[in-house]
Protein backbone atom coordinates (compact mmCIF):
# COMPACT_ATOMS: atom_id res chain seq x y z
CA UNK A 1 0.00 0.00 0.00
CA UNK A 2 3.05 2.26 0.27
CA UNK A 3 3.65 2.90 -3.42
CA UNK A 4 2.67 6.59 -3.42
CA UNK A 5 5.17 9.24 -2.33
CA UNK A 6 4.79 13.00 -1.89
CA UNK A 7 7.06 15.86 -0.88
CA UNK A 8 7.06 17.55 2.53
CA UNK A 9 4.12 19.75 1.52
CA UNK A 10 2.06 16.78 0.37
CA UNK A 11 2.47 17.69 -3.30
CA UNK A 12 4.47 16.55 -6.33
CA UNK A 13 3.78 12.90 -5.72
CA UNK A 14 5.10 9.96 -7.68
CA UNK A 15 3.71 6.47 -7.95
CA UNK A 16 5.89 3.36 -7.91
CA UNK A 17 3.23 1.54 -9.94
CA UNK A 18 2.25 4.51 -12.08
CA UNK A 19 3.13 2.91 -15.41
CA UNK A 20 4.24 -0.42 -16.84
CA UNK A 21 7.99 0.21 -16.52
CA UNK A 22 7.88 1.46 -12.93
CA UNK A 23 5.43 -1.27 -11.92
CA UNK A 24 7.73 -3.90 -13.43
CA UNK A 25 10.65 -2.59 -11.39
CA UNK A 26 8.53 -2.61 -8.25
CA UNK A 27 7.29 -6.18 -8.80
CA UNK A 28 10.88 -7.24 -9.41
CA UNK A 29 12.03 -5.51 -6.21
CA UNK A 30 9.44 -7.11 -3.93
CA UNK A 31 9.99 -10.60 -5.32
CA UNK A 32 12.34 -11.69 -2.50
CA UNK A 33 9.72 -10.67 0.09
CA UNK A 34 7.07 -12.97 -1.37
CA UNK A 35 6.77 -16.66 -0.49
CA UNK A 36 9.33 -18.70 -2.41
CA UNK A 37 7.82 -20.57 -5.31
CA UNK A 38 8.98 -23.39 -7.53
CA UNK A 39 7.23 -21.79 -10.49
CA UNK A 40 6.14 -25.20 -11.74
CA UNK A 41 2.83 -25.71 -13.44
CA UNK A 42 1.15 -24.74 -16.69
CA UNK A 43 1.32 -21.24 -18.06
CA UNK A 44 3.96 -18.54 -17.68
CA UNK A 45 5.12 -19.57 -14.23
CA UNK A 46 7.75 -17.31 -12.80
CA UNK A 47 8.53 -15.87 -9.43
CA UNK A 48 8.49 -12.08 -9.41
CA UNK A 49 12.08 -12.01 -8.18
CA UNK A 50 13.23 -14.27 -11.03
CA UNK A 51 12.85 -11.52 -13.62
CA UNK A 52 16.46 -10.77 -14.46
CA UNK A 53 16.29 -7.20 -15.71
CA UNK A 54 13.90 -4.31 -16.10
CA UNK A 55 13.35 -4.87 -19.81
CA UNK A 56 12.31 -8.49 -19.22
CA UNK A 57 10.19 -7.44 -16.24
CA UNK A 58 8.40 -4.79 -18.30
CA UNK A 59 7.68 -7.37 -20.96
CA UNK A 60 5.96 -9.56 -18.38
CA UNK A 61 3.48 -6.82 -17.40
CA UNK A 62 0.85 -4.88 -19.30
CA UNK A 63 -1.54 -2.01 -18.56
CA UNK A 64 -4.13 -4.36 -17.11
CA UNK A 65 -1.57 -5.68 -14.63
CA UNK A 66 -0.75 -2.13 -13.59
CA UNK A 67 -4.43 -1.35 -13.05
CA UNK A 68 -4.74 -4.41 -10.81
CA UNK A 69 -1.73 -3.33 -8.75
CA UNK A 70 -3.17 0.15 -8.30
CA UNK A 71 -6.62 -1.21 -7.46
CA UNK A 72 -5.14 -3.41 -4.74
CA UNK A 73 -3.06 -0.53 -3.41
CA UNK A 74 -6.08 1.77 -3.28
CA UNK A 75 -8.22 -0.85 -1.54
CA UNK A 76 -5.57 -1.55 1.09
CA UNK A 77 -5.02 2.15 1.77
CA UNK A 78 -8.76 2.62 2.23
CA UNK A 79 -8.89 -0.20 4.78
CA UNK A 80 -5.75 1.05 6.53
CA UNK A 81 -7.19 4.57 6.73
CA UNK A 82 -10.28 3.19 8.45
CA UNK A 83 -8.22 1.19 10.94
CA UNK A 84 -5.86 4.06 11.81
CA UNK A 85 -8.25 7.00 11.47
CA UNK A 86 -5.67 8.45 9.09
CA UNK A 87 -5.25 12.24 8.68
CA UNK A 88 -6.62 13.87 5.49
CA UNK A 89 -3.26 13.89 3.70
CA UNK A 90 -3.36 10.09 3.57
CA UNK A 91 -6.49 10.17 1.39
CA UNK A 92 -4.54 10.28 -1.87
CA UNK A 93 -6.86 7.69 -3.39
CA UNK A 94 -10.59 7.17 -3.09
CA UNK A 95 -12.48 3.91 -2.66
CA UNK A 96 -16.23 4.47 -2.19
CA UNK A 97 -16.82 1.93 0.57
CA UNK A 98 -15.33 -0.77 2.74
CA UNK A 99 -17.37 -3.32 0.80
CA UNK A 100 -15.76 -2.30 -2.47
CA UNK A 101 -12.29 -2.42 -0.90
CA UNK A 102 -12.96 -5.91 0.46
CA UNK A 103 -14.32 -7.11 -2.87
CA UNK A 104 -11.15 -5.89 -4.58
CA UNK A 105 -8.83 -7.59 -2.08
CA UNK A 106 -10.75 -10.87 -2.23
CA UNK A 107 -10.99 -10.87 -6.03
CA UNK A 108 -7.28 -10.20 -6.50
CA UNK A 109 -6.36 -12.75 -3.84
CA UNK A 110 -7.66 -15.39 -6.24
CA UNK A 111 -5.76 -14.13 -9.31
CA UNK A 112 -3.01 -16.74 -9.01
CA UNK A 113 -3.22 -20.50 -8.72
CA UNK A 114 -1.06 -21.25 -5.69
CA UNK A 115 -0.51 -24.50 -3.84
CA UNK A 116 1.93 -25.74 -1.16
CA UNK A 117 4.73 -28.05 -2.26
CA UNK A 118 7.11 -30.15 -0.18
CA UNK A 119 10.72 -30.58 -1.28
CA UNK A 120 13.03 -33.09 0.43
CA UNK A 121 16.39 -33.64 -1.29
CA UNK A 122 18.57 -36.64 -0.53
CA UNK A 123 20.80 -35.81 2.40
CA UNK A 124 19.02 -32.52 3.03
CA UNK A 125 16.22 -31.09 5.12
CA UNK A 126 12.63 -30.88 3.91
CA UNK A 127 11.43 -27.44 2.89
CA UNK A 128 8.02 -26.04 2.04
CA UNK A 129 7.64 -23.91 -1.05
CA UNK A 130 4.79 -22.57 -3.15
CA UNK A 131 3.82 -23.93 -6.53
CA UNK A 132 2.14 -21.63 -9.02
CA UNK A 133 1.06 -21.75 -12.63
CA UNK A 134 0.66 -17.99 -12.85
CA UNK A 135 2.80 -15.16 -14.15
CA UNK A 136 4.92 -12.84 -12.04
CA UNK A 137 2.38 -10.05 -11.63
CA UNK A 138 -0.59 -12.30 -10.86
CA UNK A 139 1.53 -14.14 -8.32
CA UNK A 140 2.64 -10.86 -6.71
CA UNK A 141 -0.88 -9.39 -6.61
CA UNK A 142 -2.40 -12.57 -5.21
CA UNK A 143 0.33 -12.99 -2.58
CA UNK A 144 0.06 -9.37 -1.45
CA UNK A 145 -3.74 -9.61 -1.20
CA UNK A 146 -3.45 -12.78 0.90
CA UNK A 147 -0.87 -11.20 3.18
CA UNK A 148 -3.16 -8.19 3.59
CA UNK A 149 -6.07 -10.43 4.54
CA UNK A 150 -3.91 -12.00 7.25
CA UNK A 151 -2.81 -8.57 8.48
CA UNK A 152 -6.29 -7.05 8.74
CA UNK A 153 -7.83 -10.21 10.22
CA UNK A 154 -5.03 -10.77 12.73
CA UNK A 155 -3.37 -9.03 15.68
CA UNK A 156 -1.24 -6.93 13.34
CA UNK A 157 -4.28 -4.78 12.56
CA UNK A 158 -4.08 -3.21 16.01
CA UNK A 159 -0.44 -2.28 15.42
CA UNK A 160 -1.03 -0.56 12.08
CA UNK A 161 0.02 3.09 12.19
CA UNK A 162 0.35 6.16 9.98
CA UNK A 163 3.78 7.74 9.71
CA UNK A 164 3.40 11.40 10.65
CA UNK A 165 6.83 12.56 9.54
CA UNK A 166 6.73 15.63 7.25
CA UNK A 167 5.79 14.63 3.72
CA UNK A 168 5.23 10.94 4.53
CA UNK A 169 1.97 9.15 3.81
CA UNK A 170 3.14 5.61 4.50
CA UNK A 171 1.56 3.06 6.81
CA UNK A 172 3.64 0.74 8.97
CA UNK A 173 3.22 -1.97 11.59
CA UNK A 174 4.43 -0.85 15.02
CA UNK A 175 6.59 -3.88 15.76
CA UNK A 176 8.43 -2.23 18.68
CA UNK A 177 6.93 -0.21 21.58
CA UNK A 178 9.18 2.78 20.83
CA UNK A 179 8.71 2.79 17.08
CA UNK A 180 6.93 5.93 15.85
CA UNK A 181 8.03 6.22 12.22
CA UNK A 182 8.03 4.01 9.16
CA UNK A 183 11.80 4.38 8.66
CA UNK A 184 14.79 5.89 10.46
CA UNK A 185 14.95 8.54 7.75
CA UNK A 186 11.43 9.68 8.61
CA UNK A 187 12.31 9.75 12.30
CA UNK A 188 15.33 11.94 11.60
CA UNK A 189 13.28 14.25 9.39
CA UNK A 190 10.61 14.60 12.07
CA UNK A 191 13.21 15.44 14.73
CA UNK A 192 14.82 18.05 12.48
CA UNK A 193 11.42 19.64 11.81
CA UNK A 194 10.60 19.65 15.52
CA UNK A 195 13.98 21.20 16.35
CA UNK A 196 13.44 23.89 13.70
CA UNK A 197 9.98 24.76 15.02
CA UNK A 198 11.25 24.93 18.59
CA UNK A 199 14.14 27.26 17.76
CA UNK A 200 12.04 29.42 15.47
CA UNK A 201 9.51 29.83 18.28
CA UNK A 202 12.24 30.66 20.79
CA UNK A 203 13.69 33.28 18.45
CA UNK A 204 10.29 34.89 17.94
CA UNK A 205 9.38 35.16 21.63
CA UNK A 206 11.80 37.98 22.69
CA UNK A 207 10.57 40.25 19.91
CA UNK A 208 7.00 39.51 20.91
CA UNK A 209 7.72 40.19 24.58
CA UNK A 210 9.45 43.49 23.75
CA UNK A 211 6.55 44.60 21.63
CA UNK A 212 4.22 43.83 24.51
Amino acid sequence: MNTIHVDERGHDGFDLVGDVASAARWVDAIGPRLPATTGRGSGDARRAGDVEDTEDAAGALDEQDVRRLRSLRDALRALAAEVTDAPPQFAVTRVPSRREALDTVNRLSGRARIWPELDWPDGGEPTATVGTGSGACDYAVSSLARQAAELFAGPGRGQLRTCLAPGCIRYFVKDHPRREWCTKACGNRARVARHYRRHRGAAARPAHDTAG
